[in-house]
């Protein structure tokens, strides 16, 4: 493979369609696209300063490199792509690819990052932004701490594990989702989803787990939660007091005890529903 060193590259299309080569602590400044349509690249300690930086490609791999602000819009269309050890500081990054690998990876403005992407695995990731991981299918994840609402919206197919999300309005609009292990915060968790599994996890909502067609949790604690399960089929066992339950659709709900339990005859036919609590209050 060609090599190369210490460039600092200027000008569009620096390296446009460049194939079989690695790249070492090289800086791609001041012009767009520079490795557009490029094939089996590697790339080490190297920088990014502008926009558009790889488009159209494949088979990339990406450790202890930088992606500065203006190297927004930088990976759409790839696939096959590794990225580790490296910090992207722009945004909307990742558009349409497949084959993502990132591991270790802070996304400093993840605003509007990894949309309408596949086949992503995600190891100690830090993302900070909006609308992060919209529409993406067949997800794994391990290690995740993220700072950003609306993420994982329209998502299919999603693991994850060990993780932190401080989000409203996550996971809606999801299917099979299965959540090992974590920490969520964030108001309206989960509306109008299909196919949604926590197990061992903790999570603070207002309004939390509604219009939810089959939610499952085992062993789960809800802090704060309030109004949860509204209009959603449920089997749920959670270990924890609960501040109220709202008009649950269908299902089963074990708890330590349970604050307030609102359920309008008028709305929804409480007989579908079973509640177990440990306590009366």
């Amino acid at each position: 493979m060609k090599e190369i060193h210490q460039e600092f590259l200027t000008g569009e299309r620096a390296l446009f369609q460049a194939t079989d080569m690695k790249i070492y602590d090289t800086i791609f400044d001041d012009g767009e696209s520079p490795l557009k349509h490029s094939r089996n690249i590697e790339l080490y300690g190297s920088m990014f300063r502008w926009k558009y930086p790889l488009w159209y490609s494949e088979n990339i791999t990406m450790k202890n490199c930088s992606v500065f602000e203006m190297g927004r819009a930088g990976i759409w269309y790839t696939n096959n792509i590794t990225v580790t050890d490296t910090i992207i500081e722009a945004p909307k990054n990742f558009r349409r690819c497949n084959g993502i690998t990132l591991e270790e990876v802070n996304f400093s403005n993840a605003s509007e990052t990894l949309w309408n992407c596949n086949n992503i695995k995600f190891r100690n990731v830090t993302a900070k932004g909006d609308y992060f991981a919209m529409n993406c299918h067949d997800v794994e994840i391990d290690g995740l701490k993220l700072v950003g609402n609306y993420c994982f919206d329209g998502g299919k197919n999603i693991i994850v594990r060990n993780s932190s999300l401080l989000s409203k309005d996550a996971f809606w609009n999801c299917e099979n989702v299965t959540v090992y292990d974590s920490f969520i915060s964030g108001e309206y968790l989960a509306w109008n989803s299909k196919n949604i599994t926590f197990v061992n996890c903790t999570i603070e909502s207002l309004q939390g787990l509604c219009y939810i067609e089959n939610l499952v949790m085992k062993n789960c604690k809800l802090i704060n939660t309030t109004l949860a399960f509204e209009y959603s089929t449920v089997n749920a066992e959670i270990i924890s007091h609960i501040d109220s339950v709202k008009n649950l659709h269908s299902g089963v709900i074990k708890a330590k005890s349970i604050g307030e339990i609102i359920m309008e005859d008028d709305k929804i036919d409480s007989s579908e529903t079973k509640i177990i609590c440990e306590e009366q209050l």
